[in-house]
């Protein structure tokens, strides 16, 4: 099982789009998502990550490098996974976990449960509050290759009630995953193992440890 330490900052009011410049400053490092859980999907695209939190928000920026960049889902809480898309799932105790989706044009769905089926999606109006930045911009995309980014400024009101303090010294659980489900090439990676028969990433079980400043 992995073990991620979550840097804290003291960085306030702080943009999406000022984010990769910042973690730049700080050294703070990246982290590959390259483990091919599935023999039947061996295709690999370079994709990293790096966290860090101020307390009260986690930052979370990804870059990736992919045969097929696609991105038709335009709205948040859309069928995100189908699209080039990076995701982040993080549980904070027993019993739940949040699934934070993003696509490459910065689109995002966010849901909640103990398990893959019956999860809660949260409401637009509280996704609104996830600041997120695109390299590729809003507007919907196909046919293309090479290289994109994301960040991602999540505040702790997205995990409420899970968390009603700051993120410091907390010990969490999570992974972070690559996918891209309905592209010219199908591809599922992860940060921490996943041992299963088929693709999925709706198991905490293999969840690595994430331990926050």
């Amino acid at each position: 099982m992995k073990q991620l330490l979550i840097q804290k900052t003291d960085w306030n009011n702080l943009k999406a789009k000022e984010l990769s410049l910042r973690l730049d400053k700080a050294s703070v490092p990246f982290h590959r998502i390259d483990t091919v859980n599935w023999k039947n999907y061996p295709y690999c695209p370079e994709a990293s990550f790096r966290i860090a939190h101020n307390g009260e928000a986690v930052f979370l920026n990804y870059q990736v490098n992919e045969s097929d960049i696609k991105a038709v889902c335009g709205r948040d809480n859309g069928r995100i996974w189908e699209d080039s898309c990076v995701e982040f799932f993080v549980s904070f105790g027993e019993g739940s976990y949040y699934n934070i989706e993003c696509n490459c044009i910065g689109k995002i769905l966010t849901a909640k449960g103990a398990g893959k089926e019956g999860r809660i999606r949260l409401p637009d109006a509280l996704l609104k509050r996830v600041d997120r930045w695109s390299s590729l911009g809003e507007a919907p995309i196909e046919n293309r290759s090479g290289d994109w980014e994301v960040s991602l400024i999540i505040p702790k009101e997205i995990f409420y009630p899970e968390i009603t303090r700051t993120f410091d010294n907390m010990e969490a659980r999570g992974n972070f995953y690559k996918c891209g489900d309905c592209l010219q090439t199908p591809h599922f990676l992860s940060w921490n193992p996943i041992q299963s028969e088929t693709p999925d990433f709706h198991r905490p079980e293999f969840f690595g440890i994430l331990a926050f400043e």
